[in-house]
């Protein structure tokens, strides 16, 4: 038999856009939302909530709603894969095809919803007096813009993980023993506040992918975050020990306790440290929570 693998996860409005009277640009979803898989699939997006990205709000629940309904789409095959050609397919079906249905079918929800809500004349106007004129401009040519965000989603099933991500926002692997490692390398192009986007052209080349074998040893837990959570921490030192943290946590007070206390400890990240959006998801292997609490 398999191993089982439950999903948690919260978005919190970040302080310092509480204070300035803006919404959450932040979206995250997974599915099955309260079975257990796998398949499990989980999403997050970071809407950019710069001035010319004024409906990044919607461009990231665009996102994951895509991400949720694509990666099911997409990796169709038997749930039990006997071959490594299997795998090696399903590897290329990553790295060669999921990107780009990503983003058409993104750029496609946009279209729509833009076609029936056009830009208001107080949109445009509060865009232009916090941005320059050539951002006028630029959203005439590529209206996508102003939906603008990241994409970070994670597929698991019984024989492989799969890792999909553009833009800023961390994932981070857990193992058994509470080692931590990025499954992903950096993107160097990250930096201060730019980031890649499903707003650009060509963003499916920006995708990074990685995709693991799972073998008798899987990780105990994935956790995928916004970089909202991340700058909050001092260092990367400090911010990868969330990973063994939690896996000592949920092993001592179960899932579910550990989901009821997700919302106060992310708002609470926001006011003392980066004060962003912040949204974290954590795929948990049950079997890494033998002997733990219920």
């Amino acid at each position: 038999m398999g191993h089982q693998w439950q999903a948690i996860g919260k978005t919190v409005c970040g302080a310092a856009h509480k204070r300035a009277g803006l919404t959450n640009q932040d979206s995250i979803t997974w599915y099955p939302i309260l079975e257990p898989g796998p398949p499990l699939v989980m999403a997050i997006s970071d809407g950019h909530g710069s001035a010319k990205s004024f409906r990044s709000h919607w461009g990231s629940a665009f996102a994951v709603e895509t991400a949720r309904e694509v990666i099911r789409e997409v990796f169709k095959p038997p749930p039990t894969l006997i071959s490594r050609t299997d795998l090696s397919n399903v590897k290329r079906l990553l790295e060669e095809r999921l990107p780009g249905e990503l983003v058409r079918n993104w750029a496609a929800r946009v279209s729509a919803h833009f076609e029936h809500y056009p830009f208001t004349h107080a949109e445009l106007e509060k865009m232009a007096s916090g941005d320059s004129a050539g951002s006028l401009e630029s959203l005439e040519e590529n209206p996508l813009l102003a939906y603008g965000a990241t994409l970070i989603t994670i597929l698991v099933t019984q024989d492989y993980i799969a890792y999909a991500q553009l833009g800023d926002g961390d994932i981070l692997i857990v193992s058994d023993t509470g080692g931590v490692s990025r499954p992903l390398p950096d993107d160097e192009r990250l930096f201060a506040n730019e980031t890649t986007s499903l707003c650009i052209k060509d963003a499916w080349s920006d995708f990074r992918t990685g995709f693991q074998v799972l073998t008798n040893s899987p990780p105990a837990l994935m956790l995928v975050s916004t970089d909202g959570y991340s700058n909050s921490f001092l260092d990367e030192t400090n911010f990868l020990k969330v990973g063994s943290d939690l896996l000592e946590m949920l092993r001592a007070e179960g899932l579910q306790k550990i989901s009821a206390s997700l919302y106060g400890w992310l708002d609470q990240a926001s006011q003392e440290g980066s004060g962003d959006d912040i949204t974290l998801g954590i795929i948990c292997c049950m079997d890494a929570l033998q002997g733990g609490a219920e």
